[in-house]
């Protein structure tokens, strides 16, 4: 008997772990066509006792590598962690730990007036993202246009990712061996961050631009927009006190404490 062969269907990974899908706040759409991050989503596993290993590994914490190292072990698909965006991360960050260890989440606050830390409890799944806003996108890209208020200047710009952030810190650490008393983090994050002046894309206009004609007032006008567009996670929480005392839009800190704050490092 002739037998016919049947289509053989295409098939969704299997993991062998539970598995969570996490929604980006960029949705996918400032990375390049190809990227597994372009889906706007990434497959996380829940963690287990090989990723508290991770968050107390002395030398992954003092090299200031235990966030990525964790990240790394938990996402379960082609992504790296060094592609993501800031703000991308940010969220990968915080479902890491609802996954890990629940929702709620205990720390410490000094009370505003008595100055005493009080713990307090906040609910991290009310925590809100801030998604793209695509009509701002020039030409499908990650990058971004603004003018000067005061200059007038016409400038283009990026969003930063994880990999962005380790270039600038190695040019910081190669600056303060020219230089131990010099503090130069923000010119040096703007210089990675704008990618022209005015239509002029080379690295020696923009650098110059930045060191010797970047107005205080415009700078602080185009932070200030940056962060108004960048897509990411809000971590502000109006924190009550045992007393009724309320303080409004505290940021919550994110360090290895924040996934494991009995960890004691």
């Amino acid at each position: 008997m002739e037998q016919t062969q049947q289509p053989v269907q295409p098939t969704q990974p299997q993991y062998s772990f539970p598995t969570e899908e996490v929604t980006l706040p960029s949705k996918g759409l400032l990375y390049p066509e190809g990227s597994p991050l372009r889906s706007g989503k990434i497959t996380m596993k829940y963690m287990t006792a090989k990723e508290e290993d991770i968050l107390t590994n002395q030398n992954y914490i003092k090299n200031g590598t235990v966030i990525d190292k964790l990240l790394q072990s938990l996402i379960v698909d082609m992504t790296k962690v060094e592609d993501l965006l800031i703000g991308d991360k940010n969220a990968v960050l915080v479902a890491a730990r609802i996954l890990g260890y629940g929702q709620d989440y205990t720390f410490k606050y000094p009370h505003p007036d008595t100055g005493v830390e009080e713990e307090l409890t906040i609910d991290l799944t009310e925590a809100e993202d801030k998604v793209i806003d695509e009509s701002k996108m020039i030409n499908g890209q990650n990058e971004f246009e603004f003018e000067l208020p005061t200059s007038k200047l016409l400038i283009t710009f990026k969003l930063l990712t994880q990999a962005d952030e380790k270039l600038i810190e190695q040019e910081l650490k190669g600056l303060k061996k020219i230089n131990k008393n010099a503090s130069p983090e923000l010119t040096t994050r703007l210089k990675h961050v704008i990618q022209s002046v005015n239509g002029d894309r080379t690295q020696k206009t923009i650098r110059e631009f930045i060191d010797n004609k970047f107005l205080a007032r415009d700078s602080r006008a185009f932070r200030s927009y940056l962060d108004t567009i960048m897509p990411d996670i809000d971590l502000t929480f109006d924190l009550t006190f045992d007393d009724g005392t309320v303080i409004e839009d505290i940021t919550i800190p994110i360090g290895v404490g924040f996934f494991w704050p009995d960890a004691s490092i």
